[in-house]
């Protein structure tokens, strides 16, 4: 299972540099750029944190417990900042809330691991605990959508992928969250039928 984390973390890596430099870049507001700049982040951490942890353990003799507890903490610490910059930011009530959902994804992730890091450094057996390997696929998962919505500029969030596919709504440039209040726009019975 660490090898093709490993692989995958290498391979998506890669890819995110390669996409966000062939990205166009647009001209409109994007939002607040502290919240960009956490979005981004989490999307090169989420990969490097799955990456690393999964190399190490791959060394023979190595327990991966100590890669889980170190990026462990590196993770619950970028989510105690990127909390921080939400909070001090310039964005409105909506932009901030719809970093709630990253921000709890975050927390989850790299709690998992470095809880599961110090069950392991505390209890060495010959396998990794499954813990792990969950947190670092969901690190994988966090890390994809993130890195499409850099790329494509388009909210990938639960309630707004789940308000298009319903049909309620359209997808919205984030850009465009500043005006509208949210990032799925939902037509009322009314406007369907004009």
């Amino acid at each position: 299972m660490l090898v093709a984390i490993a692989s995958s973390a290498g391979a998506l890596t890669g890819l995110l540099f390669v996409a966000l430099s062939v990205a166009p870049r647009r001209e409109r507001d994007l939002g607040p750029r502290g919240i960009r700049q956490i979005r981004a982040a989490a999307a090169l951490l989420a990969f490097s944190n799955a990456l690393a942890v999964s190399l190490f353990s791959l060394v023979p003799g190595t327990n991966v417990g100590y890669p889980s507890v170190v990026l462990g903490v590196i993770g619950v610490a970028f989510t105690a900042a990127a909390m921080r910059s939400v909070l001090t930011s310039s964005a409105t009530p909506t932009q901030k809330r719809a970093q709630v959902g990253l921000i709890t994804l975050l927390l989850l992730i790299f709690g998992t691991e470095l809880i599961a890091g110090i069950v392991a450094l505390t209890e060495p057996i010959s396998t990794p605990p499954d813990a792990i390997g969950y947190a670092l696929a969901a690190s994988l998962i966090l890390g994809i959508s993130r890195a499409w919505e850099l790329v494509s500029d388009i909210d990938t969030g639960l309630m707004a992928s789940i308000s298009t596919l319903s049909g309620r709504g359209q997808q919205v440039p984030l850009g465009d969250l500043a005006t509208t209040g949210d990032a799925a726009v939902t037509k009322g019975e009314d406007d369907q039928d004009a």
